[in-house]
């Protein structure tokens, strides 16, 4: 029985129901899988003794569910970081190149999305900057499900593109560059030391859809963050109070994470750890012409069929990603 009063305080049941979830999302899978090994085991030896065709027919349907319940309760507990269940902030920026890096990065905002759309996440462009001609300048997405996190963090680096330019007169091939940087989003459960002096807002009128008001209030927010240099912005409400809020939660989120990889790096030349922090610097290559690949240089898995990447067919890489890396990737 609980201790007196310990339903009544707010912020010991929800850290009891989600302890209770976290079993539970252990537990349950593992005992659902136990029961059908031992079932498909049955099965099997009911065969030798007794042979069904259709028994045996439903028996080999049975071992690549199972095989794929088992790959993906191996991945469950690879995600095993202090981060890898939060929601992901995703943020893409082309390289240099003008329209045809912009593009790209347009193309990349657009696989992302795919991919979780696929898996049932929600999506919130949180800021959006449009490219003059096409493409986009930057952008600035939250993606809100389970472990979008551990998931996305495989997606960090630079993707490079190698195609025939449709921007391209005389239609010669074209290499685009656009990095990717993924956070996990923290909560208020997560102390960031943030002090109003320093902080600097800029208030500007959003770009974009919306209608007459979001082209005559500034109602879109920069935040500057004077000690460490980095700049957020936040324009997806009509309210300022709101893209604020949202704003601050963005710098939340940078600032987490570069704590977290000054963590890593520090505990990495402890460590004299091999060349792994060298990894990051080439993520991806995308071959369009004169052949179709999509090669990751830190897993060296390729890919043949680009399109279904472009796709959101992303899976495969974060699963090698993974497998190789695990939760130790930050």
């Amino acid at each position: 029985m609980a201790a007196p009063g310990f339903w009544d305080d707010p912020e010991s049941a929800r850290s009891a129901v989600d302890d209770l979830r976290e079993v539970r999302r252990w537990t349950e899978p593992f005992s659902e899988l136990s029961v059908r090994v031992r079932d498909a085991r049955e099965l099997a030896d009911l065969l030798v003794e007794d042979p069904d065709p259709e028994v045996q027919s439903g028996l080999e349907e049975e071992v690549p569910a199972l095989l794929a319940s088992l790959e993906a309760l191996e991945l469950q507990n690879m995600l095993q970081g202090p981060d890898d269940q939060r929601a992901a902030l995703v943020t893409i920026h082309p390289g240099a190149g003008g329209t045809e890096s912009q593009d790209w990065a347009q193309m990349l905002m657009r696989m992302y999305t795919r991919w979780a759309e696929r898996r049932g996440y929600k999506v919130v462009v949180l800021d959006l900057i449009t490219g003059e001609e096409a493409g986009i300048k930057s952008v600035s997405m939250e993606i809100q499900g389970d472990a979008a996190y551990g998931y996305l963090k495989a997606e960090k680096g630079v993707h490079r593109l190698v195609r025939i330019s449709p921007f391209d007169a005389q239609s010669r091939r074209h290499t685009s560059f656009a990095s990717v940087f993924v956070y996990p989003v923290v909560d208020d459960s997560i102390d960031i030391d943030l002090r109003d002096d320093d902080i600097e807002m800029e208030v500007f009128r959003a770009s974009g859809a919306g209608g007459q008001h979001v082209n005559k209030t500034s109602s879109a927010v920069r935040l500057r963050h004077l000690p460490s240099g980095l700049v957020v912005s936040c324009q997806q409400e009509r309210s300022q109070f709101k893209n604020r809020a949202t704003a601050m939660k963005m710098l939340k989120a940078a600032l987490y994470q570069r704590a977290r990889e000054e963590q890593e790096k520090e505990k990495a030349e402890l460590e004299a750890t091999k060349a792994d922090i060298a990894w990051g610097n080439q993520s991806r290559s995308y071959v369009f012409q004169p052949y179709t690949m999509v090669n990751d240089h830190r897993t060296e898995l390729k890919v043949t069929d680009v399109q279904a990447v472009m796709d959101g067919d992303l899976d495969q890489f974060i699963h090698a990603y993974l497998k190789r890396y695990g939760s130790k990737a930050a």
